[in-house]
């Protein structure tokens, strides 16, 4: 059975060289497979009764993207109403502001402004599900034939429709970014080494980059796999390497200069485009440009002597100019947001802390990305198209390895995942049909498919931790998942006041900035430091040592939900504290309350100061 696995790259190709039909055209089939998709997501958003996600993100983008329309500039990336006086200087991009400003400005000239935002909200990411399906289907084309194009695009409709990030009102960046990882996936695994698909793979690097800092793991590993296939290969692979080189050089130097403002050119940060990653990237793409312009007729030795001189003046340069890069940007996060904040984001959990508390959530998160890692291996050791292999295993590679550290990363394995377990499962199918009466290869091919989906794994975790009747029963809904909270409606006795500064708990701070005119002090963003420091030393100070807080924070209100877990977990920490003070009942004199609706659980004070 393993030997059948490792079909060689030339018999693979000639078994998926059909005559040609519509069911072989990539764009009429990734274009068929996108609109079931989003007809599907559309269905399954049918009862949603808020036009933006759910996320913080969601809410805080738009609230970034009305702020543009309204005329704050481009590169003015200030959110003036979050955190302490001046505001939060946020590290987002004008990438992703830019075209959901475009689409409501569009909806504007025939909805009102609300009915503008929400086809915009519903538009955007819909819009977005054709090019990852068509990069998908073109990856395994090009990996897989025919075959692999259906078995990509079939694991990335699954992948699409169990995520959050394309379903409408996701207006978070993650979906763009996963759709730049797939077009470099599919430009990358052209084995022809066409320069054109290895300058659009630079450019989609660049606008990643440009877009967040996260996927900066993913180009700097793209760049070496680029790099080492130069140094492997020579004078055949110098045309597109110098190509990529080339192009991504002058990308990247485009992005820096269309997204920083001249006043920051010298700064270096570590979560969004800066100096630091721009002097790596742009030092590294120029040392790989001028190798390939001199070196790639000398012997492989040499080149990959090239090769490590190169990386010795990357490294050299990011110890000079960005060292602190080298680290977690969130190192410095002071330790009580550590423990009452990012411990809790779900996101940026361990796996370590997933098999304490979520056990069965692991195999969805790793298991295919593993799977893709092993039959990467494999392939390599056998020398079955060892480049193209050696090529997604690193991608693969680097986002499972992130996502061991923060499970955010799992998404994009996941996704990087499918191009080899799509030839996987070509060639476990094609055995199958060639021996109907061979069971075993059609126990294997069956079982490959089922685990090479995330979703059956989630459905397996969920089956062994609570049960068939337990996984299918609907849960209780808890006060912090329903967001009774954060609604429009829970927020308006807000919305009607003259603008101040609202103290409240950092999963409300998005909210209250969409739906009110004031500014708050904490968010859950780690820029905003000060603010989310202020607003916990408030919650667990004694009633009396807050109000000195409150005072030199200048807040006018306060807004309190005792069902908010960062408020249930301040609560439990200091009984004696503010928080705990109100969820018991007891209003210090210096809160005045705000008359609310009868059925909310969100409550709001007026800061009067006793002295």
């Amino acid at each position: 059975m393993v030997q059948a696995v490792g079909i060689s790259r030339g018999s693979a190709l000639a078994a998926t060289q059909t005559a040609p039909s519509r069911w072989s055209r990539l764009w009429l089939v990734a274009l068929i497979y996108s609109l079931i998709i989003i007809a599907a997501l559309l269905i399954l958003n049918r009862h949603a009764t808020d036009y933006v996600g759910p996320d913080n993100d969601d809410m805080m983008r738009l609230v970034e993207v009305r702020d543009f329309l309204g005329g704050q500039g481009w590169f003015d990336m200030v959110q003036y109403r979050l955190g302490l006086d001046g505001g939060t200087l946020m590290h987002w991009s004008r990438f992703i502001d830019l075209p959901i400003a475009g689409l409501i400005a569009f909806f504007r000239l025939f909805l009102t402004p609300e009915g503008a935002e929400a086809a915009a909200l519903t538009v955007w990411p819909l819009m977005l599900v054709l090019p990852l399906m068509f990069s998908m289907g073109l990856a395994g084309r090009r990996i897989a034939g025919t075959e692999g194009m259906h078995f990509s695009l079939g694991l990335t409709a699954l992948f699409i429709l169990v995520s959050s990030r394309f379903k409408p009102g996701s207006i978070d960046h993650d979906n763009v970014q996963l759709g730049l990882v797939a077009l470099t996936v599919a430009m990358l695994a052209d084995e022809t080494y066409r320069p054109r698909n290895f300058v659009i793979a630079a450019i989609a690097l660049a606008i990643a980059l440009g877009i967040g800092a996260e996927t900066t793991p993913f180009v700097a590993v793209a760049c070496v796999a680029v790099a080492g296939l130069w140094a492997w290969d020579g004078e055949i692979f110098a045309p597109a390497a110098r190509a990529f080189a080339l192009t991504l050089t002058i990308a990247v130097s485009a992005a820096f200069l269309a997204l920083v403002p001249p006043h920051l050119y010298s700064a270096v940060t570590c979560d969004n485009l800066s100096l630091g990653f721009y002097s790596i990237i742009s030092i590294g793409g120029a040392g790989l440009l001028l190798s390939t312009l001199f070196a790639s007729r000398l012997s492989r030795p040499w080149r990959l002597a090239m090769l490590a001189a190169n990386g010795a003046v990357v490294f050299a340069t990011t110890l000079a100019i960005a060292p602190q890069c080298l680290r977690n940007p969130l190192a410095d996060l002071d330790p009580l947001l550590v423990q009452l904040w990012l411990n809790s984001v779900s996101e940026a959990q361990s796996i370590l802390s997933l098999s304490r508390n979520q056990p069965e959530t692991l195999g969805a998160f790793y298991a295919t990305g593993f799977m893709a890692i092993v039959v990467c291996l494999f392939r390599m050791m056998r020398g079955e198209r060892a480049r193209l292999h050696f090529v997604l295993l690193a991608l693969v590679g680097v986002n499972w390895i992130i996502a061991l550290v923060q499970v955010r990363g799992a998404e994009f394995s996941n996704l990087l995942a499918i191009p080899p377990l799509a030839l996987l499962l070509a060639e476990l199918r094609r055995i199958s049909v060639a021996d109907t009466e061979d069971m075993g290869a059609a126990f294997f091919y069956v079982a490959a498919t089922l685990l090479s989906a995330p979703a059956v794994w989630a459905v397996g975790g969920a089956l062994a931790n609570n049960g068939i009747a337990n996984s299918f029963s609907a849960p209780v809904a808890k006060a912090e998942e329903t967001g009774v909270c954060i609604t429009k409606d829970a927020l308006a006795p807000l919305a009607g006041l003259a603008p101040g500064v609202v103290s409240a708990p950092s999963n409300m701070g998005s909210p209250i900035l969409r739906f009110t005119p004031h500014r708050v002090l904490s968010g859950p963003y780690h820029r905003d430091q000060g603010g989310m420091l202020t607003e916990l030393h408030i919650g667990l100070a004694e009633p009396k040592e807050a109000e000195a807080f409150l005072r030199g924070a200048h807040v006018t209100l306060l807004a309190f939900c005792p069902s908010d877990p960062q408020v249930e977990e301040v609560s439990k920490l200091k009984p004696d504290g503010l928080y705990a003070q109100l969820s018991q009942g007891h209003v210090p004199a210096y809160l005045q309350p705000i008359p609310v609706a009868a059925k909310s659980d969100v409550q709001f004070f007026r800061f009067a100061p006793t002295d």
